[in-house]
């Protein structure tokens, strides 16, 4: 195991706060909230960098609330784009390694089966464009790093951005409505933010720089989803099965998105397990 001193964005985040819960554990980890560091602000980070000279910076600080990123373009590619861009010149400038979290959202769903990280990119909305040119950057100014592309995420800690994580909206809706309806016409690989970070601790302790897919096994639909949540936590309140046409959008988001973990799998560390005992797992470790 290397010895690592860790800094990360996002510390109180979904993700960034059980990347923060599993690494101290092992390593000297400094988490940073927005109240510590702007990613979008260049000299502040260059002062922080000189300050605790990491050796490893992970990103999960974004402006992902998708309907809020077409309202606000230039503050999303500030974000997402400009910040993933100063964290990469400053990483290759310190020597230190950039581990960057971005999204399915970069593909148009057109496929219908599994992405890989080899397959082209098409992104529809504003936050996966946004998202794509932070991936950019960061392959074209940091060589030492690691963007993972992951999807439909959940955990212990909720989303500051909206406010839960869709558990926590099923929950909700079955309290609050006497049907809920979800979509059976997107499809995801629904991950848990413990799978990420246990498969991200794996990748920093080897040298295989680069683009990876880190999903949960397997694929559903956002009715699936839903399905096992209301079966596990048994709510009583009736589930049914809709489309997206009946819940219009002005926002375009890819239909199929699901990833297939290549890369880690040539690597053998595709330690990913399958989204419904990851998902049936956490419900009961967590809400029975």
């Amino acid at each position: 195991m290397k010895k690592y001193k860790i800094a990360i964005t996002g510390a109180n985040g979904q993700l960034g706060s059980e990347l923060l819960e599993k690494l101290q554990q092992k390593y000297e980890v400094i988490g940073l909230t927005h109240q510590d560091i702007d990613v979008t602000d260049a000299d502040r980070l260059t002062k922080f960098f000189a300050d605790i000279n990491p050796n490893v910076v992970i990103n999960t600080a974004a402006y992902h609330n998708v309907p809020l990123c077409e309202q606000n373009p230039d503050l999303a590619f500030q974000v997402n784009a400009r910040g993933a861009l100063n964290l990469a010149r400053l990483c290759s400038r310190f020597d230190a390694v950039l581990v960057h979290y971005s999204t399915d959202y970069v593909f148009d769903g057109e496929k219908k089966s599994p992405y890989n990280e080899d397959d082209a990119v098409n992104p529809l909305n504003i936050y996966a464009l946004t998202k794509l040119n932070g991936e950019i950057l960061i392959r074209n100014y940091c060589r030492r790093h690691y963007i993972l592309r992951i999807s439909g995420i959940y955990g212990k800690t909720p989303c500051r951005a909206k406010g839960g994580n869709f558990i926590t909206t099923m929950l909700k809706a079955a309290g609050e409505r006497d049907v809920v309806k979800v979509v059976t016409d997107e499809i995801l690989s629904p991950t848990a933010v413990s799978e990420i970070a246990m498969n991200t601790e794996k990748l920093l302790n080897q040298d295989s720089y680069g683009l990876f897919h880190m999903t949960c096994e397997g694929e559903c639909s956002w009715y699936d989803f839903a399905r096992v949540i209301f079966s596990e936590l048994k709510l009583t309140t009736p589930l049914e099965p809709c489309t997206i046409d009946d819940f219009p959008s002005p926002v375009k988001r890819p239909t199929y998105s699901v990833l297939e973990n290549k890369a880690l799998k040539e690597l053998k560390l595709n330690d990913m397990r399958h989204w419904r005992d990851v998902l049936t797992e956490f419900l009961q470790q967590n809400y029975c």
